[in-house]
């Protein structure tokens, strides 16, 4: 690799670079580093880490490059050519109409647009004709959440599509030694609806296979006649990294919403939480949280953080007469009466507490709560504010019956936002949503409450009308309550959910947590592996903007360790909905600490590169991969989804024969970027560990490990890097073994050369049993200077011991 001059952006870098960077080629920025002012333009980047754009590389200066990079040719910005719209010289549309535009964006990516002969607050617009992509699309299916779908044509991409990915393949025979890739086999092109002025894009197929884009403000009274950055489109040969460099480019040129690096981190991601929400619904009260909180310390598993789900509220219903059963469908029209809880949470009659605050503070002491969190509504409750209440009259809430667009109506209806439209929702008067924010998070932190879980969002989207649209009245809605939580509560601590509007999405400057799915649904057996498959799907587009939520599940349950193995390696918050006595304390300690911290990997859990366009659960032959990141190592997570659901909107035949167990295979090239946690001195050899059979195997980048499941079994593999310390010793911690996350425990890694030879240190959090990949036996093995016994297998080279007391910080040493 040549690299010829920098210059200095910023406190980035900008040099030319030619051919391929290996991933043991070290060069240190510092050394190109010139004190060159370029365009302003470019310094609005600064942000970014390591952006391949053109003949370029950005990268922070001091920052070591050892990542595998492949610098290709020079991409141009799309552009409409001879009737075709050409991404990086391929053609993705043909047959592209003339009042289609496209404008240039940052780093070869492009804004498009088109223009109508007359005025409207919707126009459906032609992309032109999409044919011989495989794409993956990211769908609203109901007016709250997207779920995935692959596919091959323009016709089949479906309404109310969030995201497109597209891959364009090359064939090739020559291979890339260290990945075993085609060397220029792919590309992938992504096509994204976003937000322009006061209108929200969206993607749709025709039966003519066009591609057409949907811009829609809500509002009769905001209108256009054209748009001219709509859809978002950039292309780039790694599919993780054209997200995160796509996102943070909108991010900079919209400055509607921040990328997830820009946000503060809620502080219960890294504890272990109980929801009462499928444990009790509506019905929830203080004994039964109290009851639920005392049959975990039992078992020695106590949540740190708690979130009351709905029913602690004051609410009315209306359209219920007294002695009279309720009426059908009216449940989701119940509105708010006051911002103080009901009287289930007011008059409380035990020895201990009386008041809400009371029973707080008990609860916080008695079992170590750290975190509490109460829910609401967006607009208050599911029917938004009472207008008659006395209590709410500050806000001029008023009811406004909501006007769904037509992508909603065009999938799926939602039972509840059926009865919203009938029935009306109580809106808060625009002027006023701030103060509401402000006086009801105020009263929560006054009752020692840490945060919030804000529910039922994109309604907000169905009643823009009057107040200028759905963009405008959602970004509103976001910005009181994102500032109201920074002003009441510490560390960011709210948790969105019912947002998969691409208004939502797109106006998140604060909110760091949204549940990435439908909920879990502990009843509806042909919902988990869907429930799985989505959040791993969708966090492909959320993931850049928000820690995805996958939502609570039941730890005793037919499909238990099936979610906590998919949590394990999600990245994401762990917290379960059982009811009070009835859980597996076996499956929770493998997710949690006995401090109630959890091992959570660096990033969402995302499909592995030779999944995103698969269908996992009902192609009838492919497993669904998850990957992520550790400190020092990969977790690849393995389910199989086929055979126990199908995708709503979707023939629910299989696409082919669903055998009793299915085969595949996993790799280390399965964890992207695994060489940036790798560290200087490894050669490309991992030791992987699979969880269930306890099995260590040594393999090469490229090598691969055979996994066969049954349906709705999983499997979890610790993917660990092998350093090379000296000749004789080759090392890789493996972490906690009995932990499905193992690797998630160790937090640093070093050697020395002591007076009896090489000398292994490992910093690793918690208790329990450490595993380690290790080349020869050592001789004697140190925890904090303490000697202790360990066990090796020669056959395999596994290396286990045990670390006794609490969840600090071990060091430990093994001498060679």
């Amino acid at each position: 690799m040549l690299l010829r001059e920098g210059l200095k952006l910023a406190n980035y870098l900008y040099y030319p670079c030619h051919g391929q960077l290996s991933m043991k080629t070290k060069h240190y920025c510092n050394s190109l580093a010139f004190n060159i002012h370029i365009s302003r333009h470019l310094s609005n980047f600064r942000s970014f880490r390591s952006v391949s754009c053109h003949n370029f590389i950005f990268c922070k200066v001091g920052e070591k490059i050892s990542r595998k990079m492949t610098i290709s040719s020079i991409p141009t910005s799309p552009v409409i050519q001879d009737g075709c719209l050409l991404v990086n010289g391929k053609t993705v549309f043909t047959r592209v109409p003339k009042n289609v535009v496209v404008s240039p964006a940052p780093f070869g990516s492009a804004f498009v647009g088109a223009t109508s002969p007359t005025s409207s607050f919707r126009h459906v617009f032609s992309l032109g004709v999409l044919e011989k992509y495989t794409f993956l699309s990211l769908f609203r299916f109901k007016i709250w959440w997207m779920i995935p779908r692959v596919g091959h044509s323009g016709s089949e991409v479906p309404i109310e599509t969030q995201m497109l990915l597209l891959e364009a393949k090359e064939e090739s025979d020559l291979l890339d030694k260290e990945t075993e890739r085609n060397t220029d086999s792919t590309c992938y092109i992504l096509v994204l609806p976003v937000l322009e002025g006061a209108f929200r894009a969206s993607l749709q197929g025709s039966s003519t296979n066009e591609l057409e884009f949907c811009v829609e403000s809500g509002d009769p009274d905001v209108q256009t006649y054209n748009v001219s950055e709509s859809v978002f489109i950039n292309s780039g040969e790694n599919p993780y990294e054209l997200m995160k460099d796509s996102i943070k480019i909108l991010a900079e040129h919209k400055g509607t919403f921040s990328h997830i690096e820009n946000k503060k981190m809620p502080a219960h991601l890294d504890w272990f939480g109980w929801c009462t929400w499928d444990a009790f619904y509506q019905d929830v009260n203080p004994e039964g949280i109290r009851a639920g909180l005392e049959s975990f310390s039992v078992g020695d598993c106590v949540p740190k953080f708690l979130i009351i789900d709905d029913g602690w509220q004051d609410t009315y219903d209306e359209f219920r007469k007294e002695g009279e059963e309720p009426i059908e469908g009216t449940q989701f029209a119940i509105r708010l009466r006051d911002i103080k809880g009901n009287e289930k949470f007011q008059r409380l009659s035990s020895d201990d507490y009386t008041t809400l605050p009371e029973f707080i503070k008990f609860i916080k002491e008695t079992y170590g709560l750290k975190y509490v969190y109460m829910w609401h509504a967006l607009v208050g409750y599911w029917g938004g504010l009472l207008p008659s209440s006395e209590l709410l009259k500050k806000y001029n809430p008023k009811i406004v019956y909501p006007v769904q667009s037509p992508g909603n109506v065009g999938n799926l209806r939602d039972v509840a936002m059926d009865s919203i439209e009938k029935y009306g929702l109580g809106v808060i008067d625009p002027e006023k949503i701030s103060d509401f924010y402000n006086d009801y998070h105020s009263y929560l932190a006054s009752i020692d409450v840490d945060g919030v879980k804000v529910d039922i969002q994109n309604v907000v989207e169905t009643v823009g009308s009057g107040y200028g649209g759905r963009v405008h009245f959602t970004g509103l809605h976001q910005k009181a309550l994102e500032e109201s939580v920074a002003r009441n509560f510490k560390n960011n601590n709210l948790i969105s959910c019912m947002s998969h509007n691409s208004d939502s999405i797109f106006s998140s400057k604060k909110s760091a947590v949204a549940r990435a799915s439908e909920d879990f649904m502990p009843r509806e057996p042909t919902l988990q592996t869907l429930h799985i498959a989505s959040v791993s799907f969708n966090s492909l587009l959320l993931g850049e903007i928000v820690v995805p939520d996958w939502d609570m599940f039941h730890s005793k349950h037919d499909t238990a360790e099936f979610h906590a193995a998919s949590r394990a390696v999600g990245g994401c918050a762990v917290y379960v909905s059982d009811k009070p006595g009835i859980h597996d304390f076996k499956i929770l300690k493998k997710l949690v600490l006995p401090d109630g911290s959890i091992l959570r990997g660096r990033y969402a859990g995302r499909p592995t590169r030779d999944c995103l366009f698969k269908d996992p659960v009902m192609d009838g032959k492919s497993l669904m991969k998850i990957w992520n990141l550790n400190k020092l190592s990969g977790i690849v997570g393995v389910f199989n989804c086929q055979g126990a659901g199908s995708w709503p909107l979707k023939d629910n035949t299989p696409d082919n024969p669903i055998p009793e167990v299915i085969t595949g295979h996993i790799s280390p090239i399965d964890v992207e970027f695994l060489g940036e946690v790798a560290g200087d001195i490894w050669q490309g050899d991992c030791a992987v560990y699979a969880f269930n059979s306890g099995t260590i195997t040594k393999v090469p980048t490229n090598g691969k490990v055979e996994v066969s499941l049954g349906v709705l079994t999983c499997e979890l593999y610790t993917v660990c890097p092998i350093k090379v310390f000296d000749e004789a010793v080759h090392f890789a911690p493996v972490g906690l073994v009995d932990m499905y996350n193992s690797g998630g425990a160790v937090e640093a890694l070093s050697s020395a050369t002591g007076p009896d030879g090489c000398i292994v240190k490992i910093k690793v959090r918690g208790c329990g049993r450490f595993g380690a990949y290790s080349s020869t036996k050592p001789k004697h093995c140190t925890v904090d200077k303490k000697t202790e016994d360990f066990t090796y297998s020669p056959e395999d080279g596994l290396l286990t011991m045990t670390l006794e007391g609490g969840c600090q910080l071990k060091d430990i040493e093994f001498v060679y």
